[in-house]
């Protein structure tokens, strides 16, 4: 008959104890001890969710855990606010000219339910930099460089621009000055607030941008709630199409570090100027090209 726990018995008869404790009739079976985990060491490799076990039918009481809070991290990410002022004194500290902007959407509940509210700039923001291209029409005449206008956003997580901008602007403007092979002016740093990827366009478009780089908060992740996108569109105007943009993305200390995504975003900004396109049509070619000349493939 078998028993339970790990214990079985050869007759069922109960009798005197052995000298090891057990009824005697009955054979102590030794479970082994469970061994290392063999999917440790990839996890330390991966924020992804992998060999997560389980209890029972059911995940472990600790992943469940993780899992609630990366997706509350994710959804404050959404709904926090750009802190304007704070940003605004990073960029001034790094000897940027900051001017604000928001878009159509009036609320954080506008932006959220109404897209395209958050690619037209409102009003007053319009008039502002309208006001502004006006006052650099002189400088341009003596300085026909190329322009280029950057716009910082919020987007979908103002966490990431919050804490991401400042320093990969500053990397990527110490990138293009180091190269020194193309003329470039930069225009104002626009502080966008409830912003899509388009709202660059009419920023660039009023201010008479021939690129304009968005750095935008974008939608947050369960394992990245402060994930910035960098978009690059080269003649920018009301219209244009995602398919004409180039997208650097998971720009973050844990993805694509800031000084690595300026050196990408410096090649794609002077292989534009050069080619006098961006999208699909401009192959982000940057990691051959900055590769070490030992470590470049031949053609």
């Amino acid at each position: 008959m078998s028993g339970v726990g790990g214990v079985s018995g050869e007759d069922g008869a109960s009798g005197a104890d052995r000298e090891d404790g057990s009824p005697s009739g009955l054979t102590i079976v030794s479970v082994p001890a469970p061994g290392p985990d063999p999917w440790l060491a990839l996890r330390q490799h991966t924020p992804a969710r992998i060999a997560l076990g389980r209890s029972g039918a059911s995940l472990p009481t600790a992943e469940v855990l993780r899992f609630a809070g990366a997706h509350a991290q994710a959804r404050d990410a959404v709904h926090e606010a750009l802190d304007v002022a704070a940003l605004d004194d990073a960029l001034r500290a790094d000897g940027w000219a900051p001017v604000t902007a928001r878009s159509r959407a009036a609320t954080r509940a506008d932006f959220l339910r109404r897209p395209d509210l958050g690619r037209r700039l409102d009003e007053a923001s319009a008039l502002h930099l309208a006001a502004l291209a006006d006052l650099d029409d002189s400088a341009q005449a003596l300085r026909p460089a190329p322009l280029l206008v950057v716009v910082v956003a919020d987007g979908l997580s103002a966490r990431a621009a919050q804490s991401h901008a400042a320093p990969t602007l500053q990397h990527l403007r110490t990138a293009l000055d180091a190269a020194g092979d193309s003329p470039l002016r930069w225009g104002p740093v626009v502080i966008a607030t409830q912003a899509r990827v388009a709202l660059a366009d009419e920023i660039g478009a009023l201010l008479g941008a021939a690129l304009v780089l968005m750095l935008l908060g974008e939608r947050p992740g369960l394992s990245s709630p402060d994930s910035l996108g960098a978009y690059l569109t080269f003649g920018p105007h009301i219209g244009r199409s995602d398919a004409e943009r180039n997208c650097v993305s998971n720009i973050r200390p844990a993805g694509l570090a800031p000084p690595l995504a300026a050196a990408r975003l410096a090649w794609l900004v002077r292989e534009a100027l050069r080619r006098r396109f961006s999208g699909v049509a401009l192959k982000d070619d940057s990691a051959q090209a900055l590769a070490p000349p030992q470590a470049r493939m031949e053609p």
